[in-house]
């Protein structure tokens, strides 16, 4: 009997061991690259979890915060919230549907004189705004009341900690609002406020805690991340990119996320597939809910990731409306915001100023979180302020025309806030589900 070559098998064997090898490393390499080049998007590839059918929601209903109270009653202690003293004595109370009630007695929470950081886009009596109605109004919700705002025992349980505002010069405002809520009982000398780039820290020394703001408009990369030279139009999104904003908000104690404003500007979203150094750019329109949506879930996947629920509290403030149409509220001069004095009063008062279906999304998306997000809703208690906006009473970056001049309306600010007035009620708001979740 013929017995074949030892060495010739061994051989051909040892050569088919050794192209397998080379062909699992070029496959953990093409991997490794991918997963660095996409990030969010592959770890969603990754996520079946995320996979799943998505059910829109008429309206969002707040059902994290009632899965927690419901844990809570069970004695999960898993589920003890950070920061939180107990429940609120009036069980079942939607603090977000209520009225409004006019209260000259404890309003406003401050003076705008008073506060020297709120900026020239807000301070509406220092630019001679003729009334003062819109800061004696009060949010009543229906069946229970808004725990009164402490200062004192906001900054004590901020004692060595972080608090950080993200988003939008709305959130901007609603930071600004908590800046001037606590500042006056800290002592000259020790507080300060200082900027760097895309983040405004305001220091209170001897508290050692820091209450911080930082620009990211759409939460996710874009080309308007530039804190002072920036455009809604044009704005184009790059998809998946969360983490080069995110990097700075690790390790903070209580945040609060918004944006919204800017995604509404038209009916499409330029996405951006790569990178914004790429010289040839993929880039796809989406819908603006399509494109909302997905910044939500690559929000909930941050956070899942990088906050740790007993640690740290998450916010985010719901769509601030707008009031550039009267024809919402019955007006037929054609005017908007401008020389509005009074509040909405009708209860189902919604108008165009801003979308459910954002709205809905937000609910539907956060109700899947791991990570307790508490949506504050402040859009329809917001949306029957048409008095409390900035109108033509703030800093004007830019000359205005002869014409302009002539029609204050055609050049009113219906978007921002005077401060001190409604954004005061929104922090109100996030204090007590931050310490009566």
């Amino acid at each position: 009997m013929k017995l074949k070559p030892l060495a010739s098998s061994s051989s051909t064997a040892l050569i088919r061991r050794s192209r397998l090898f080379i062909y699992l490393v070029i496959l953990v390499v093409f991997i490794l690259f991918v997963s660095v080049l996409y990030g969010e998007d592959f770890r969603c590839l990754l996520s079946p979890r995320l996979l799943a059918d998505t059910a829109e929601l008429p309206l969002p209903a707040l059902r994290t915060d009632q899965k927690m109270e419901d844990d809570r009653e069970e004695g999960d202690e898993a589920a003890a919230l950070p920061f939180a003293l107990g429940l609120t004595a009036e069980r079942g109370c939607d603090l977000f549907n209520g009225r409004w009630e006019r209260d000259e007695l404890a309003r406003p929470l401050y003076q705008e004189s008073d506060c020297p950081y709120i900026q020239p886009q807000l301070t509406c009596q220092e630019h001679g705004r003729p009334d003062r109605g819109y800061q004696f109004w009060r949010w009543q919700p229906h069946g229970c009341s808004l725990p009164r705002f402490n200062a004192t025992q906001m900054l004590e349980s901020l004692r060595g900690k972080r608090m950080m505002y993200v988003g939008d010069s709305l959130n901007r405002g609603q930071y600004v609002s908590m800046v001037c809520l606590l500042h006056s009982i800290i002592p000259e000398g020790s507080k300060s406020m200082e900027t760097f780039d895309s983040l405004t820290v305001f220091t209170a020394k001897d508290y050692n805690a820091t209450i911080e703001f930082y620009w990211a408009p759409f939460l996710l990369e874009s080309n308007s991340d530039n804190a002072v030279i920036h455009r809604v139009s044009d704005r184009i999104i790059r998809k998946g990119s969360i983490n080069k904003h995110g990097r700075h908000w690790k390790g903070v104690d209580i945040v609060v996320f918004n944006t919204y404003l800017w995604w509404v500007s038209g009916d499409t979203n330029k996405i951006l597939r790569g990178s914004f150094e790429d010289k040839e750019k993929d880039i796809v329109e989406l819908p603006t809910d399509d494109a909302y949506r997905m910044a939500m879930k690559s929000l909930v996947r941050w956070v899942e990731k990088n906050m740790d629920p007993k640690k740290t509290r998450v916010f985010f403030t719901s769509m601030s409306p707008t009031h550039g149409n009267g024809a919402d509220w019955g007006d037929t001069s054609g005017g908007n915001c401008y020389n509005q004095t009074t509040p909405i009063e009708d209860p189902d008062y919604w108008g165009s100023g801003a979308r459910k279906s954002m709205l809905a999304i937000l609910g539907e998306v956060f109700s899947k979180s791991r990570v307790p997000i508490t949506l504050l809703n402040i859009t329809q208690l917001s949306s029957y302020r048409k008095d409390a906006h900035t109108m033509i009473y703030k800093k004007q970056w830019s000359p205005l025309t002869p014409e302009q001049l002539e029609n204050p309306a055609s050049y009113a600010d219906c978007v921002h806030w005077c401060l001190p007035g409604l954004q005061d009620t929104w922090n109100e708001l996030m204090f007590a589900k931050l310490f009566y979740p």
